[in-house]
């Protein structure tokens, strides 16, 4: 059926011409919903009508009104308040609406718009498992990949693994030196928790000889010849660690001569890069699993890390970027106020921007994408803002379509984390907490001992990964934020299982009905406030999912699925369904349950939630 507000601003485009011979575009009527305190469903604003009018709000409004009472049929009556026209609209419309949709599993869902989008995601290191903050990224990325494929791109799911590099090379050296030959098999450590262990066993042995160094007669010497005037001992140390790591660190060294040989192509140092990454992805691949997350293409950073070059000689040929007397190329972005910034070191090597610029140019010759979104944390801010502004200036045919969605890091309760320290809280160990917490909660409550254990299994699963993956993001993505497991998990809270228990609850009456295939909904008479709220709010998804996709922001459409989850308990504790004043109000409300779960369902699987059937 037509859509409301286009019927209304097509009608007040007509008033308009009629009224004051004047031209105003339908689509730049501007229309809202009515604020609660007064009576009605829109109000228009009609002060861009008043030059044209000659007339002052109060009357424009009164005489649009009139006319619309006379010719939209949709309109029961309006109201004039301080020059805002508002409009009721008679509960026929929302009524034949909701039945409309009543039976439609993704309504809201857009057409297919012809543009494909590439949403990269994860991008993890494989040195060490993931963790928390990869969580939120995941999160991110595969909901902001839903939620674009829902408004009609073709997207694809793409992640560039960090696969090479010193950090890379601590965890191999780590493993010569004090794995004694154990595997993940032999100890039945989960593949990339055991790459794990060895990074942050690196790092604790690092810290025993950099402690050991400073006591000695060259550690003193350094501190004397370098530290500042009335520096203490303890933040020089601190300030001094990476330059000891590169000048003077045996560990150091050796992790860095062993990058050099992976780099050469050293067939020993590429075997056991090649072991313990592959340990790694075996890793991976289990957490993605329980996360219900995919990939369509991965890039790896070992095959990508020499790309940009071309770019680079393109550049300057545009002259886009020059060489500086030491040989290395750089780009002036004083302009954009970005500072000058070097693509080329003097020696020929590259940076990450070099890579990036390359890894960019390849994704669009892959797969020729209108867009590309990157999901990385708001530490690379500036990085990103450089990229797109190179990627720009050399005239790529996808550079105005390129978007970081930056977003903060996660704490807990306890503070932040520190991969280094082994501090860090693992993807893996965070998933099994918070369904442990469901399981507490379950046994508590004693509702699913009807159920097989695989069952039960089940249920509590997809619950606890409703809590995890909706207490993240309900968070705009730009704010930092504060993990809290047990708070994630509350049936009562802005959380994944209360919403999930709204979906339970509706599931439970549709089973309980028995009646006749006939449906009386069509007969129902007036509509209760609470009805015509949910109805209202059903109406609005289409605009929440767009506005979602236009802002890259989650945390939209989890809040819709939070308001309307919230408006049915209200509802449902209000109003008899099974048991309901008529035939027709129990049909009816039956009717609107169901497009009420189909709504939650949809809206959360956009989330990467699964609903169950009972909790």
């Amino acid at each position: 059926m037509a859509n409301i507000i286009q019927i209304i601003q097509d009608k007040v485009s007509e008033a308009v011409q009629t009224l004051y011979q004047t031209d105003f575009p339908a689509a730049q009527v501007p229309i809202s919903t009515t604020r609660k305190e007064f009576a009605g469903d829109y109000t228009v604003v009609v002060f861009p009508f008043t030059k044209a009018a000659r007339k002052g709000p109060e009357a424009i409004a009164q005489e649009l009104g009139e006319y619309l009472s006379e010719e939209v049929a949709e309109v029961a009556e309006f109201n004039v308040v301080k020059g805002f026209l508002n409009l009721v609209v008679k509960d026929d419309y929302w009524k034949g609406f909701l039945l409309d949709i009543a039976e439609q599993a993704d309504y809201g869902k857009q057409a297919p718009n012809g543009q494909k989008v590439l949403v990269e995601f994860s991008s993890p290191n494989t040195n060490k498992p993931l963790h928390l903050g990869h969580i939120r990224n995941i999160l991110l990325g595969w909901s902001t990949a839903q939620i674009l494929e829902a408004v009609g791109y073709d997207v694809k799911k793409i992640q560039i693994i960090n696969d090479r590099g010193i950090a890379i090379c601590k965890s191999m050296l780590a493993w010569q030196k004090y794995g004694k030959e154990t595997t993940p098999i032999s100890t039945t450590t989960k593949p990339d928790h055991f790459v794990g262990k060895f990074y942050v066993l690196f790092e604790q042995h690092f810290k025993e000889e950099y402690k050991d160094w400073q006591a000695t007669q060259e550690g003193e010497q350094v501190f004397a010849d370098k530290a500042k005037p009335e520096e203490e001992t303890t933040a020089f140390y601190k300030r001094y660690k990476n330059t000891y790591f590169n000048e003077y660190s045996q560990l150091g060294k050796e992790a860095r001569e062993l990058l050099l040989a992976w780099e050469a192509g050293d067939e020993f140092a590429v075997s056991l890069w090649k072991k313990m990454n592959s340990w790694v992805y075996a890793g991976f691949d289990i957490t993605y699993e329980k996360l219900g997350v995919t990939f369509d293409k991965l890039y790896y950073e070992s095959n990508t890390y020499l790309l940009g070059k071309d770019m680079v000689e393109k550049g300057l040929e545009n002259k886009v970027f020059y060489t500086c007397e030491d040989g290395s190329v750089e780009a002036d972005l004083s302009d954009a106020k970005l500072d000058k910034k070097k693509i080329l070191r003097s020696d020929g090597t590259s940076l990450y921007v070099t890579q990036d610029l390359g890894t960019a140019h390849q994704r669009y010759v892959d797969f020729e994408a209108d867009k590309m979104v990157y999901v990385v944390a708001d530490e690379q801010n500036y990085h990103f803002q450089v990229l797109f502004e190179l990627l720009k200036r050399l005239e790529e045919p996808y550079a105005d379509g390129l978007y970081h969605l930056s977003y903060g890091m996660v704490d807990l309760p306890s503070g932040k984390m520190k991969s280094r320290e082994g501090t860090v809280v693992d993807a893996d160990d965070l998933i099994a907490e918070v369904v442990d917490e469901v399981r507490q909660n379950s046994q508590e409550r004693d509702t699913l001992s009807d159920l097989t254990p695989e069952e039960q299994e089940l249920v509590m699963h997809q619950v606890g990964l409703a809590a995890l993956k909706y207490f993240i993001t309900k968070v705009h993505p730009k704010k930092r934020m504060i993990f809290d497991p047990k708070e994630s998990v509350d049936l009562q809270g802005t959380t994944g299982p209360y919403i999930q228990n709204a979906f339970v609850r509706i599931k439970s009456v549709l089973r309980k009905w028995e009646g006749a295939a006939a449906s009386k909904a069509n007969s129902y008479q007036q509509l209760e406030a609470e009805e015509k709220n949910l109805i209202l709010q059903l109406f609005t998804f289409p605009e929440v999912l767009l506005q979602a996709a236009k802002e890259y922001d989650p945390s939209t459409i989890a809040q819709y699925a939070y308001n309307l989850a919230k408006s049915y308990h209200k509802f449902y504790h209000d109003h008899s369904i099974l048991k309901a004043e008529s035939d027709e109000a129990r049909d009816f409300r039956l009717a609107l349950s169901e497009a009420v779960a189909n709504s939650l369902e949809f809206s959360m699987k956009l989330l990467g939630i699964e609903m169950p059937i009972r909790m």
